[in-house]
């Protein structure tokens, strides 16, 4: 029996930071593969697991969430059969909805021998207010879908921040157990006792149309989509390696960027995914976000390289991004790594790669002036 952990979190939130630590100190000594899928052009972060052993399957035909009728399933069954694994960690896209995962290992479970072991979302305690409100959709899915949320960053964060942002978790969740200490504080062994600790699949999907909802019912169901996934919500890592964990050190620029909550005009048309949509709850993310990439062999100045990175992470003028990458040489003869999410940033030092990649993710990304920003 292969045992099955999904891993997501919103663009940035450090999944790969928590698969690493797990990796390292929960799952040592079992037979382990990630199949892992980036929501853009270019696959970044291939290959940064790979030191720990791990597998790497990359789908980056389109986020997980719009593959799983077709190649997930595929995906899953040719792991187990070429590999035989103890344990499989998927971490879908950023912009992947968790219910939709869940769904997808329950399909294949029924033509393979699978054992969904934990279902968990890992969510910056600094960014829930504005995801919710601006990408509700996706953001609430991961939230309500999840056994286990694993709130990032609370090292940095404020007793009243963390209570907060844990006060809108629970309006979506009320059961799922939600780790608020520093990760640094932790073992891996523990995190993954507490992703652990929840019914099983078949359990949670039995109480849910046995019990019955009044009025004070407090289980979290109405907050869920009743028209969508038929109630798959089952109450019950970004980044990368380089020896540095963003997540768990801030290294970075970071700002308190709490108004920054992309006021803008809706139009009919609008695909930002902002919360006119929430009533619709039937998007894919290829409807509502976008991503830009390119290679290039540009040699970037490390001050010019962290100007550009704060104005991109500061303004909409370049659309509202939710995620920036890339691995790009200096003209110091350096190679320079950085991750980009709202408000904030790093740029660290890097091994030399084949060449410069950049990744851009967001909705309504003004391509041509990213372009024009990145030189390229």
């Amino acid at each position: 029996m292969t045992k099955i952990d999904i891993i997501s979190g919103f663009l940035g939130a450090g999944k790969t930071t928590l698969i690493k630590k797990l990796i390292s100190e929960a799952f040592d000594g079992e037979k382990l593969m990630l199949i892992e899928n980036e929501f853009g052009e270019i696959g970044i972060d291939g290959g940064f697991l790979k030191d720990a052993g791990v597998e790497i399957t990359e789908m980056n035909s389109g986020c997980i969430c719009c593959s799983l009728v077709g190649d997930f399933g595929t995906a899953l069954k040719k792991a187990i059969s070429d590999y035989a694994p103890d344990r499989i960690i998927i971490e879908p896209s950023g912009v992947g909805k968790l219910s939709d995962v869940i769904k997808a290992v329950k399909d294949v479970a029924a033509e393979i021998s699978v054992e969904l072991d934990s279902y968990t979302t890992v969510a910056d305690v600094s960014k829930c207010k504005i995801y919710m409100k601006n990408f509700g959709e996706f953001f609430n899915n991961q939230i309500e879908s999840a056994n286990t949320i694993v709130l990032s960053r609370t090292q940095t964060a404020s007793q009243d921040k963390i209570e907060k942002a844990v006060e809108m978790i629970r309006e979506h969740n009320a059961e799922a157990t939600i780790i608020t200490t520093p990760w640094d504080d932790l073992n891996g062994a523990a995190i993954r006792e507490a992703m652990q600790n929840h019914k099983t699949l078949e359990e949670t999907m039995i109480e849910e149309h046995e019990h019955h909802h009044d009025e004070e019912c407090t289980c979290g169901c109405h907050h869920h989509d009743h028209d969508d996934h038929e109630h798959e919500h089952h109450h019950d890592h970004e980044e990368h390696n380089h020896e540095h964990h963003h997540d768990d050190h801030e290294h970075g620029h970071h700002h308190e960027h709490e108004e920054h909550e992309h006021h803008h005009e809706h139009g009919e048309g609008c695909t930002c995914g902002c919360h006119d949509h929430e009533h619709h709850h039937h998007h894919h993310a290829d409807d509502v976000f976008t991503s830009w990439g390119v290679e290039t062999p540009h040699k970037y100045n490390e001050d010019k390289l962290k100007a550009l990175l704060d104005e991109l992470a500061n303004t909409e003028e370049y659309g509202i991004i939710l995620r920036a990458k890339g691995i790009v040489p200096s003209d110091a003869g350096e190679w320079l790594y950085f991750d980009l999410v709202p408000g904030e940033y790093e740029v660290r030092k890097g091994n030399p790669d084949i060449t410069g990649k950049l990744c851009v993710i967001g909705s309504k990304l003004a391509e041509d002036k990213l372009a024009h920003l990145f030189e390229v």
